[in-house]
């Protein structure tokens, strides 16, 4: 309560209402533009925070995060092309809604359905965050190994439809992070007499050229889809639900809500994943099922209800371990790291004040898109308009400023370049650029932490498996390991009868 309450009064500053506005007004903005993501917004933002008071920071990231998400939906009802990856399964009946001339209830449902699951999702990230912080006050070297293990082996397996794809960009991660002086003996490793490079990859020009940059090529090029979908349906009906169908949908928001949030928590899983999941139960449980897919409204409350709790899940590990939860919770690793706050346990403890004024400022974040929600989405459908060839440059220009503005380098500008164009082909050849980047961050973290283990325990590998803590880990390793070969084996198995 001693930074709960100090933080409360941080939210309702002039200052942080005016950021949470900013944020969550460009982040529904960025969602409903086809082809842009979330991660790309949070990473675009960076370089905008990097003069700001740590606590506005945040609340700029927090705001772009959630409310891009929901932006989204937008794009799926109505264009039928999903604003971002969450909102794949939103197409399925969104879309024939709008056709059927209910695109505002479609609209309607999605909002409030995206409001109930991200603010539960906020409360169990309030909930549960502190007191496993707590917990990881008690994680030695080992236990952040094997942390870091089961970061990089849930991404490959769950966040890749392709694993052996995964697990060469992961690979790629892993090399790039020893790029550096040597923390132990001080040996440059690959740094190429680079003096920029003695520190390592810099983060956040390869977050930027990744999910940014690469973005923007495949906009501005025609043959990687650059023109935006105009066949965009008009907006008809109630912008606000009728309570029928609010009731209707009650529990299936609320069961989708749930399984966001436990799907948030898992390192690796991903909106997608857990609306696809949501979606699926929605309609195992419906007294209609053969309507979805043609215009039901439960399926557009599962899918958004999930992928909204999602966002306050991922950021449990995220800033109570460390571990990135998803692509974009590790973009906000490094918005964390330019402003001195390193993720973990000390979050709660050095930083508290800051690290509740995020948590509460999402909640106000949520209220904030849904009521902008209700009132713009007839307009956010010209945004979606934007043709691809003006909105790619636009994207370069702010990436190549923002990334010069981080350390007056030009060296970071060319990296990020770079970065574009390796993500421009890794996203044409279907190669994920979320395991490279986790492993990017959690590739200093496994090598410190191992070699330090080894050091302590004079190279016994058994104290990895004596320890309490470090030996659960190893069991969730191995779950991890072997859920997707297990759920593969099921799939064939149920094919073939």
């Amino acid at each position: 309560m001693d930074a709960l309450l100090p933080a409360l009064g941080n939210v309702f500053l002039p200052a942080a209402l005016l950021t949470l506005l900013v944020g969550t007004l460009a982040g529904v903005v960025i969602g409903s533009l086809p082809g842009l993501s979330s991660t790309m917004g949070v990473a675009l933002c960076i370089p905008i925070t990097f003069n700001m008071p740590p606590d506005l920071a945040l609340i700029l990231l927090g705001a772009v995060y959630v409310s891009s998400v929901y932006g989204g939906s937008v794009a799926a009802i109505l264009l039928r092309t999903p604003g971002t990856d969450a909102s794949i399964a939103t197409t399925f009946d969104g879309y024939p809604l709008a056709a059927a001339g209910r695109g505002g209830e479609a609209l309607g449902i999605a909002t409030i359905a995206s409001l109930i699951g991200g603010i539960f999702s906020v409360i169990v990230l309030l909930v549960i965050a502190p007191p496993l912080s707590t917990i990881a006050l008690a994680f030695g070297p080992q236990e952040y190994t094997l942390l870091a293990i089961f970061g990089l082996v849930t991404i490959i397996g769950v966040a890749s439809e392709r694993p052996l794809k995964g697990m060469l960009t992961a690979a790629m991660g892993l090399v790039l992070a020893c790029v550096g002086l040597d923390a132990f003996t001080g040996i440059q490793r690959f740094t190429f007499g680079q003096s920029e490079l003695f520190d390592g990859v810099p983060l956040l020009p390869a977050l930027i050229g990744l999910f940014s940059v690469s973005q923007a090529f495949n906009l501005s090029i025609p043959a990687g889809g650059g023109i935006l979908n105009d066949q965009s349906q008009p907006l008809q009906g109630r912008r606000l639900p009728p309570w029928q169908s609010i009731r209707r949908c009650f529990r299936t928001i609320m069961r989708s809500s749930v399984i966001g949030s436990i799907i948030g928590i898992l390192p690796g899983a991903g909106t997608s994943i857990a609306s696809f999941i949501s979606y699926n139960e929605a309609r195992r449980h419906s007294a209609t099922p053969e309507r979805f897919g043609k215009g039901e409204i439960e399926g557009v409350a599962a899918s958004e209800s999930a992928n909204n709790a999602v966002t306050g899940g991922t950021l449990i590990p995220t800033l109570t371990l460390g571990i990135p939860g998803n692509a974009v919770t590790a973009v906000f690793v490094g918005g964390l790291t330019i402003h001195g706050m390193i993720p973990g346990p000390s979050l709660f403890t050095d930083h508290a004040e800051t690290t509740y004024t995020l948590i509460l400022s999402l909640l106000l974040a949520n209220l904030l898109f849904a009521a902008l929600g209700l009132w713009l989405c007839r307009y956010l459908i010209v945004i979606t308009r934007v043709p691809g060839p003006v909105l790619g440059p636009m994207i370069l220009i702010f990436s190549v400023i923002g990334t010069y503005a981080l350390r007056n380098e030009i060296f970071d500008v060319w990296l990020t370049i770079a970065f574009g164009v390796i993500g421009y082909f890794m996203e044409r050849w279907r190669y994920p650029a979320a395991p490279l980047v986790i492993a990017l961050i959690l590739g200093p973290i496994l090598e410190v932490n191992f070699r330090r283990s080894m050091q302590i325990s004079h190279w016994d590998l058994s104290t990895f498996f004596t320890r309490p803590l470090s030996l659960a880990l190893c069991l969730l390793v191995i779950v991890a390991l072997a859920y997707p070969l297990w759920s593969r084996w099921r799939r064939r198995k149920t094919a073939l009868n």
